[in-house]
Protein backbone atom coordinates (compact mmCIF):
# COMPACT_ATOMS: atom_id res chain seq x y z
CA UNK A 1 0.00 0.00 0.00
CA UNK A 2 1.36 3.43 -0.92
CA UNK A 3 1.81 6.12 1.66
CA UNK A 4 0.84 9.77 1.41
CA UNK A 5 2.12 12.19 4.01
CA UNK A 6 0.91 15.76 4.26
CA UNK A 7 1.86 18.66 6.48
CA UNK A 8 0.53 22.16 5.86
CA UNK A 9 2.04 23.88 8.88
CA UNK A 10 3.75 27.15 7.99
CA UNK A 11 7.53 27.13 8.10
CA UNK A 12 9.65 29.62 9.98
CA UNK A 13 9.85 31.89 6.93
CA UNK A 14 6.08 32.05 6.49
CA UNK A 15 3.37 33.97 8.33
CA UNK A 16 0.25 32.11 9.40
CA UNK A 17 -1.64 33.43 6.40
CA UNK A 18 -1.54 36.10 3.74
CA UNK A 19 -3.13 39.45 4.70
CA UNK A 20 -6.84 39.59 3.89
CA UNK A 21 -6.28 42.25 1.20
CA UNK A 22 -3.73 40.02 -0.51
CA UNK A 23 -6.08 37.00 -0.43
CA UNK A 24 -8.82 39.19 -1.85
CA UNK A 25 -6.61 40.46 -4.65
CA UNK A 26 -5.47 36.93 -5.51
CA UNK A 27 -9.13 35.94 -5.92
CA UNK A 28 -9.91 39.10 -7.90
CA UNK A 29 -6.93 38.26 -10.12
CA UNK A 30 -8.57 34.94 -10.98
CA UNK A 31 -11.74 36.78 -11.99
CA UNK A 32 -9.72 39.22 -14.11
CA UNK A 33 -7.78 36.36 -15.71
CA UNK A 34 -10.90 34.76 -17.13
CA UNK A 35 -12.56 38.08 -17.86
CA UNK A 36 -9.72 39.24 -20.14
CA UNK A 37 -9.68 35.94 -22.03
CA UNK A 38 -13.40 36.17 -22.81
CA UNK A 39 -13.88 39.84 -23.72
CA UNK A 40 -13.12 38.95 -27.33
CA UNK A 41 -15.64 36.10 -27.37
CA UNK A 42 -18.34 38.35 -25.94
CA UNK A 43 -17.61 41.13 -28.44
CA UNK A 44 -16.65 39.07 -31.51
CA UNK A 45 -19.81 39.84 -33.52
CA UNK A 46 -19.43 43.59 -33.01
CA UNK A 47 -15.69 43.52 -33.74
CA UNK A 48 -16.25 41.48 -36.92
CA UNK A 49 -18.69 44.07 -38.26
CA UNK A 50 -16.34 46.90 -37.33
CA UNK A 51 -13.46 45.24 -39.17
CA UNK A 52 -15.50 44.49 -42.28
CA UNK A 53 -16.04 40.75 -41.85
CA UNK A 54 -19.39 39.26 -42.77
CA UNK A 55 -19.64 36.67 -39.99
CA UNK A 56 -18.27 36.27 -36.46
CA UNK A 57 -17.10 32.76 -37.38
CA UNK A 58 -14.54 34.29 -39.74
CA UNK A 59 -12.95 36.36 -36.94
CA UNK A 60 -13.03 33.73 -34.19
CA UNK A 61 -9.81 31.89 -35.23
CA UNK A 62 -7.83 35.10 -34.63
CA UNK A 63 -8.42 34.66 -30.90
CA UNK A 64 -6.77 31.24 -30.73
CA UNK A 65 -3.32 32.70 -30.01
CA UNK A 66 -4.50 34.00 -26.65
CA UNK A 67 -5.51 30.54 -25.51
CA UNK A 68 -2.45 28.87 -26.99
CA UNK A 69 -0.16 31.22 -25.04
CA UNK A 70 -2.42 30.89 -22.00
CA UNK A 71 -1.29 27.26 -21.98
CA UNK A 72 2.24 27.47 -23.31
CA UNK A 73 3.15 30.44 -21.12
CA UNK A 74 2.24 28.46 -18.00
CA UNK A 75 5.50 26.50 -18.31
CA UNK A 76 7.92 29.44 -17.80
CA UNK A 77 5.44 31.20 -15.49
CA UNK A 78 5.34 28.22 -13.12
CA UNK A 79 9.11 27.90 -13.12
CA UNK A 80 9.61 31.60 -12.43
CA UNK A 81 6.95 31.49 -9.70
CA UNK A 82 8.90 28.85 -7.78
CA UNK A 83 12.42 30.11 -8.50
CA UNK A 84 12.00 33.90 -8.67
CA UNK A 85 8.98 34.46 -6.45
CA UNK A 86 5.19 34.39 -6.65
CA UNK A 87 4.72 37.98 -5.46
CA UNK A 88 6.93 39.30 -8.27
CA UNK A 89 5.15 37.20 -10.87
CA UNK A 90 1.73 38.39 -9.71
CA UNK A 91 2.88 41.98 -10.16
CA UNK A 92 3.91 41.10 -13.72
CA UNK A 93 0.45 39.58 -14.19
CA UNK A 94 -1.53 42.61 -13.02
CA UNK A 95 0.53 45.23 -14.82
CA UNK A 96 1.16 43.20 -17.98
CA UNK A 97 -2.38 42.06 -18.63
CA UNK A 98 -3.76 45.53 -17.93
CA UNK A 99 -1.38 47.15 -20.42
CA UNK A 100 -2.00 44.43 -23.03
CA UNK A 101 -5.76 44.87 -22.79
CA UNK A 102 -5.54 48.64 -23.27
CA UNK A 103 -3.25 48.06 -26.26
CA UNK A 104 -5.87 45.73 -27.79
CA UNK A 105 -8.34 48.60 -27.93
CA UNK A 106 -6.13 50.27 -30.56
CA UNK A 107 -6.15 47.30 -32.98
CA UNK A 108 -7.33 48.22 -36.49
CA UNK A 109 -7.06 44.92 -38.38
CA UNK A 110 -7.76 41.26 -37.55
CA UNK A 111 -4.03 40.47 -37.45
CA UNK A 112 -3.29 43.39 -35.12
CA UNK A 113 -6.14 42.15 -32.94
CA UNK A 114 -4.70 38.62 -33.00
CA UNK A 115 -1.28 39.88 -31.89
CA UNK A 116 -2.75 41.88 -29.01
CA UNK A 117 -4.96 39.01 -27.88
CA UNK A 118 -1.94 36.71 -27.94
CA UNK A 119 -0.11 39.17 -25.67
CA UNK A 120 -3.07 39.07 -23.29
CA UNK A 121 -2.72 35.28 -23.30
CA UNK A 122 0.97 35.53 -22.38
CA UNK A 123 0.22 37.50 -19.21
CA UNK A 124 -2.98 35.54 -18.47
CA UNK A 125 -0.86 32.36 -18.36
CA UNK A 126 0.79 33.56 -15.14
CA UNK A 127 -2.19 33.35 -12.82
CA UNK A 128 -3.04 29.64 -12.55
CA UNK A 129 0.47 28.24 -11.90
CA UNK A 130 1.39 31.17 -9.62
CA UNK A 131 -1.70 32.75 -8.02
CA UNK A 132 -3.44 29.54 -6.97
CA UNK A 133 -0.30 27.97 -5.38
CA UNK A 134 0.29 31.32 -3.63
CA UNK A 135 -3.19 31.06 -2.08
CA UNK A 136 -2.73 27.39 -1.16
CA UNK A 137 0.75 27.69 0.35
CA UNK A 138 -0.76 28.79 3.69
CA UNK A 139 -4.34 27.51 3.37
CA UNK A 140 -5.72 25.57 6.34
CA UNK A 141 -8.55 24.12 4.20
CA UNK A 142 -7.34 23.69 0.60
CA UNK A 143 -10.69 22.38 -0.67
CA UNK A 144 -12.66 25.41 0.52
CA UNK A 145 -9.92 27.76 -0.68
CA UNK A 146 -9.93 26.21 -4.17
CA UNK A 147 -13.75 26.26 -4.24
CA UNK A 148 -13.99 29.96 -3.42
CA UNK A 149 -11.14 30.79 -5.78
CA UNK A 150 -12.94 28.89 -8.52
CA UNK A 151 -16.10 30.86 -7.81
CA UNK A 152 -14.10 34.06 -8.23
CA UNK A 153 -12.64 32.90 -11.53
CA UNK A 154 -15.96 31.92 -13.00
CA UNK A 155 -17.62 35.10 -11.82
CA UNK A 156 -15.00 36.70 -14.04
CA UNK A 157 -16.47 34.64 -16.88
CA UNK A 158 -19.93 35.97 -15.97
CA UNK A 159 -18.74 39.57 -15.67
CA UNK A 160 -17.03 39.32 -19.07
CA UNK A 161 -20.37 38.60 -20.72
CA UNK A 162 -22.27 41.23 -18.74
CA UNK A 163 -19.69 44.03 -18.70
CA UNK A 164 -18.74 43.63 -22.34
CA UNK A 165 -22.38 43.80 -23.44
CA UNK A 166 -22.99 47.04 -21.53
CA UNK A 167 -19.70 48.66 -22.55
CA UNK A 168 -20.36 47.85 -26.22
CA UNK A 169 -23.73 49.59 -25.99
CA UNK A 170 -22.24 52.52 -24.08
CA UNK A 171 -18.94 53.25 -25.85
CA UNK A 172 -18.23 50.43 -28.30
CA UNK A 173 -16.06 47.32 -28.21
CA UNK A 174 -12.80 49.20 -27.57
CA UNK A 175 -14.05 50.39 -24.18
CA UNK A 176 -14.63 46.74 -23.27
CA UNK A 177 -10.84 46.30 -23.29
CA UNK A 178 -9.83 49.66 -21.80
CA UNK A 179 -11.99 49.65 -18.64
CA UNK A 180 -10.86 46.22 -17.33
CA UNK A 181 -7.28 47.11 -18.33
CA UNK A 182 -7.31 50.19 -16.10
CA UNK A 183 -8.84 48.11 -13.28
CA UNK A 184 -6.00 45.57 -13.53
CA UNK A 185 -3.39 48.32 -13.31
CA UNK A 186 -5.05 49.71 -10.17
CA UNK A 187 -5.16 46.20 -8.62
CA UNK A 188 -1.46 45.79 -9.38
CA UNK A 189 -0.65 49.04 -7.57
CA UNK A 190 -2.66 47.97 -4.51
CA UNK A 191 -1.09 44.49 -4.56
CA UNK A 192 2.42 45.99 -4.63
CA UNK A 193 1.63 48.03 -1.52
CA UNK A 194 -0.31 45.34 0.40
CA UNK A 195 1.68 42.16 -0.29
CA UNK A 196 4.83 41.79 1.87
CA UNK A 197 8.11 41.05 0.12
CA UNK A 198 9.02 37.36 -0.07
CA UNK A 199 12.10 36.60 2.00
CA UNK A 200 12.93 33.62 -0.20
CA UNK A 201 11.43 32.06 -3.30
CA UNK A 202 9.22 28.97 -2.76
CA UNK A 203 11.90 26.64 -4.19
CA UNK A 204 14.40 27.73 -1.52
CA UNK A 205 12.12 27.60 1.51
CA UNK A 206 12.69 25.20 4.33
CA UNK A 207 9.78 23.45 5.95
CA UNK A 208 6.32 24.35 4.68
CA UNK A 209 3.94 21.93 3.03
CA UNK A 210 5.50 18.55 2.30
CA UNK A 211 3.74 15.90 0.31
CA UNK A 212 5.28 12.61 -0.71
CA UNK A 213 3.89 9.90 -2.94
CA UNK A 214 5.80 7.03 -4.55
CA UNK A 215 7.08 8.06 -7.96
CA UNK A 216 5.09 5.52 -10.07
CA UNK A 217 1.80 6.46 -8.41
CA UNK A 218 2.54 10.20 -8.63
CA UNK A 219 3.48 9.87 -12.31
CA UNK A 220 0.27 7.96 -13.02
CA UNK A 221 -1.84 10.57 -11.21
CA UNK A 222 -0.18 13.45 -13.06
CA UNK A 223 -0.57 11.79 -16.48
CA UNK A 224 -4.25 11.08 -15.82
CA UNK A 225 -4.82 14.61 -14.52
CA UNK A 226 -3.18 16.13 -17.59
CA UNK A 227 -5.10 13.94 -20.04
CA UNK A 228 -8.39 14.69 -18.27
CA UNK A 229 -7.52 18.38 -18.16
CA UNK A 230 -7.03 18.42 -21.96
CA UNK A 231 -10.49 17.03 -22.70
CA UNK A 232 -12.10 19.12 -19.94
CA UNK A 233 -10.40 22.27 -21.22
CA UNK A 234 -11.78 21.65 -24.70
CA UNK A 235 -15.27 21.74 -23.19
CA UNK A 236 -14.49 24.81 -21.08
CA UNK A 237 -12.96 26.78 -23.97
CA UNK A 238 -15.59 25.79 -26.51
CA UNK A 239 -18.54 26.61 -24.25
CA UNK A 240 -17.27 29.81 -22.66
CA UNK A 241 -16.28 31.16 -26.09
CA UNK A 242 -19.31 29.79 -27.92
CA UNK A 243 -22.18 30.30 -25.49
CA UNK A 244 -22.60 33.97 -26.42
CA UNK A 245 -23.15 33.29 -30.14
CA UNK A 246 -25.23 30.22 -29.22
CA UNK A 247 -27.63 32.27 -27.08
CA UNK A 248 -27.77 34.97 -29.76
CA UNK A 249 -28.74 32.36 -32.37
CA UNK A 250 -31.24 30.41 -30.28
CA UNK A 251 -32.97 33.50 -28.78
CA UNK A 252 -33.84 35.15 -32.11
CA UNK A 253 -37.45 36.29 -31.95
CA UNK A 254 -37.39 36.01 -28.16
CA UNK A 255 -34.67 38.49 -27.17
CA UNK A 256 -32.07 40.22 -29.32
CA UNK A 257 -30.72 43.16 -27.29
CA UNK A 258 -26.94 42.66 -26.73
CA UNK A 259 -27.01 43.89 -23.12
CA UNK A 260 -29.97 41.64 -22.24
CA UNK A 261 -28.33 38.63 -23.88
CA UNK A 262 -25.15 39.42 -21.96
CA UNK A 263 -27.16 39.50 -18.75
CA UNK A 264 -28.62 36.06 -19.53
CA UNK A 265 -25.18 34.63 -20.14
CA UNK A 266 -23.86 36.24 -16.96
CA UNK A 267 -26.70 34.61 -15.00
CA UNK A 268 -25.77 31.20 -16.45
CA UNK A 269 -22.17 31.62 -15.32
CA UNK A 270 -23.08 33.13 -11.93
CA UNK A 271 -25.36 30.21 -11.06
CA UNK A 272 -22.86 27.67 -12.36
CA UNK A 273 -20.01 29.29 -10.40
CA UNK A 274 -21.66 28.38 -7.11
CA UNK A 275 -21.00 24.73 -8.00
CA UNK A 276 -17.29 25.25 -7.38
CA UNK A 277 -17.89 26.46 -3.82
CA UNK A 278 -20.12 23.45 -3.16
CA UNK A 279 -17.53 21.06 -4.65
CA UNK A 280 -14.77 22.72 -2.59
CA UNK A 281 -16.66 22.03 0.63
CA UNK A 282 -17.63 18.47 -0.34
CA UNK A 283 -14.37 17.34 -1.89
CA UNK A 284 -13.03 15.87 1.37
CA UNK A 285 -16.31 14.09 2.20
CA UNK A 286 -16.61 11.77 -0.79
CA UNK A 287 -14.20 9.40 -2.57
CA UNK A 288 -12.32 11.74 -4.88
CA UNK A 289 -12.31 9.53 -7.98
CA UNK A 290 -16.04 8.74 -7.85
CA UNK A 291 -16.96 12.36 -7.15
CA UNK A 292 -14.85 13.60 -10.06
CA UNK A 293 -16.34 11.00 -12.43
CA UNK A 294 -19.89 11.90 -11.38
CA UNK A 295 -19.35 15.59 -12.20
CA UNK A 296 -18.01 14.69 -15.65
CA UNK A 297 -20.64 12.06 -16.49
CA UNK A 298 -23.43 14.50 -15.58
CA UNK A 299 -22.23 16.80 -18.37
CA UNK A 300 -23.30 14.29 -21.04
CA UNK A 301 -27.13 14.49 -20.78
CA UNK A 302 -26.96 18.25 -20.26
CA UNK A 303 -24.98 18.74 -23.48
CA UNK A 304 -27.39 16.50 -25.40
CA UNK A 305 -30.34 18.53 -24.11
CA UNK A 306 -28.63 21.84 -24.98
CA UNK A 307 -27.93 20.61 -28.52
CA UNK A 308 -31.68 20.50 -29.21
CA UNK A 309 -33.11 23.26 -27.02
CA UNK A 310 -34.28 26.72 -28.09
CA UNK A 311 -35.13 29.90 -26.20
CA UNK A 312 -35.70 29.55 -22.48
CA UNK A 313 -35.22 25.77 -22.60
CA UNK A 314 -31.72 26.44 -23.90
CA UNK A 315 -31.14 28.85 -21.02
CA UNK A 316 -32.08 26.11 -18.52
CA UNK A 317 -29.97 23.51 -20.34
CA UNK A 318 -26.92 25.81 -20.41
CA UNK A 319 -27.16 26.30 -16.65
CA UNK A 320 -26.99 22.52 -16.27
CA UNK A 321 -24.08 22.22 -18.70
CA UNK A 322 -22.02 24.92 -17.02
CA UNK A 323 -22.80 23.75 -13.46
CA UNK A 324 -21.10 20.43 -14.18
CA UNK A 325 -18.30 21.87 -16.33
CA UNK A 326 -17.44 24.47 -13.68
CA UNK A 327 -17.99 21.98 -10.88
CA UNK A 328 -15.31 19.66 -12.31
CA UNK A 329 -12.64 22.36 -12.37
CA UNK A 330 -11.47 22.28 -8.70
CA UNK A 331 -10.44 18.62 -8.80
CA UNK A 332 -7.13 18.98 -10.63
CA UNK A 333 -5.97 21.87 -8.41
CA UNK A 334 -6.98 19.88 -5.34
CA UNK A 335 -5.06 16.83 -6.56
CA UNK A 336 -1.91 18.91 -7.08
CA UNK A 337 -2.29 20.46 -3.61
CA UNK A 338 -2.73 16.96 -2.23
CA UNK A 339 0.17 15.23 -3.94
CA UNK A 340 2.80 17.87 -4.73
CA UNK A 341 5.23 19.68 -2.42
CA UNK A 342 4.58 23.43 -2.29
CA UNK A 343 8.17 24.10 -3.34
CA UNK A 344 7.42 22.39 -6.68
CA UNK A 345 3.74 23.23 -7.01
CA UNK A 346 3.99 26.14 -9.46
CA UNK A 347 6.23 24.17 -11.80
CA UNK A 348 3.99 21.09 -11.73
CA UNK A 349 0.90 23.27 -12.27
CA UNK A 350 2.68 25.04 -15.12
CA UNK A 351 3.56 21.78 -16.85
CA UNK A 352 0.04 20.43 -16.53
CA UNK A 353 -1.55 23.69 -17.68
CA UNK A 354 0.98 24.15 -20.46
CA UNK A 355 0.06 20.86 -22.07
CA UNK A 356 -3.70 20.93 -21.46
CA UNK A 357 -4.41 24.56 -22.33
CA UNK A 358 -2.07 24.68 -25.33
CA UNK A 359 -3.74 21.61 -26.86
CA UNK A 360 -7.26 22.75 -25.95
CA UNK A 361 -6.63 26.17 -27.51
CA UNK A 362 -7.33 24.40 -30.80
CA UNK A 363 -10.98 24.35 -29.75
CA UNK A 364 -11.04 28.16 -29.84
CA UNK A 365 -9.42 28.18 -33.28
CA UNK A 366 -11.86 25.52 -34.49
CA UNK A 367 -15.00 27.02 -32.90
CA UNK A 368 -15.95 29.28 -35.82
CA UNK A 369 -15.21 26.79 -38.63
CA UNK A 370 -16.83 23.85 -36.78
CA UNK A 371 -20.03 25.75 -35.99
CA UNK A 372 -20.11 27.12 -39.53
CA UNK A 373 -19.83 23.59 -40.95
CA UNK A 374 -21.87 21.59 -38.42
CA UNK A 375 -24.11 24.03 -36.60
CA UNK A 376 -24.36 24.33 -32.83
CA UNK A 377 -26.51 21.22 -32.43
CA UNK A 378 -23.93 18.78 -33.80
CA UNK A 379 -21.10 20.72 -32.13
CA UNK A 380 -22.65 20.23 -28.69
CA UNK A 381 -23.10 16.52 -29.37
CA UNK A 382 -19.40 16.40 -30.23
CA UNK A 383 -18.63 18.00 -26.86
CA UNK A 384 -20.65 15.25 -25.17
CA UNK A 385 -18.18 12.79 -26.72
CA UNK A 386 -15.34 14.69 -25.02
CA UNK A 387 -17.14 14.23 -21.68
CA UNK A 388 -17.33 10.50 -22.38
CA UNK A 389 -13.59 10.49 -23.13
CA UNK A 390 -12.85 12.33 -19.87
CA UNK A 391 -14.87 9.78 -17.91
CA UNK A 392 -12.90 6.92 -19.45
CA UNK A 393 -9.60 8.65 -18.66
CA UNK A 394 -10.61 9.12 -15.03
CA UNK A 395 -11.08 5.39 -14.57
CA UNK A 396 -7.25 5.25 -14.53
CA UNK A 397 -6.96 7.69 -11.62
CA UNK A 398 -5.64 6.07 -8.41
CA UNK A 399 -8.53 5.40 -6.04
CA UNK A 400 -8.71 5.87 -2.29
CA UNK A 401 -7.86 2.21 -1.83
CA UNK A 402 -4.39 2.90 -3.25
CA UNK A 403 -3.36 5.56 -0.77
CA UNK A 404 -3.16 5.94 2.96
CA UNK A 405 -2.86 9.29 4.68
CA UNK A 406 -0.66 9.51 7.73
CA UNK A 407 0.39 12.47 9.88
CA UNK A 408 3.74 14.03 9.02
Amino acid sequence: MTTLTTSAAPGPEQAADHPRVVRGLLNIAHALDHLFLLIFAAAVSTIALDMGLAQWQDLMPYGAGAFFMFGLGSLPAGRLGDLWGRRSMMLVFFLGIGAASILTAFAQTPWQLAACLTLIGVFASIYHPVGIPMLLERAANPGATIGFNGLSGNLGVAVAALLTGFLIQWQGWRAAFVVPGVLALVCGWVFARACPQELTSPAKRKGGAKVSLPAPMLARALVVMTAAAITSSVLFNFTTNGNGPLITERFKGVMEDPASLGLLLALVYAVASVAQVVVGHLINRFPLKRFFMFMVMAQIPMLVLASQAQGWWLFAALIGVMVFIFGAIPFTDFLIARYVDDRLRSRVSGMRLGVSFAVSSLSVWALGPVVKAMGFGSSLLLLACFSVATTLILTLLPSAAHEQQTPA
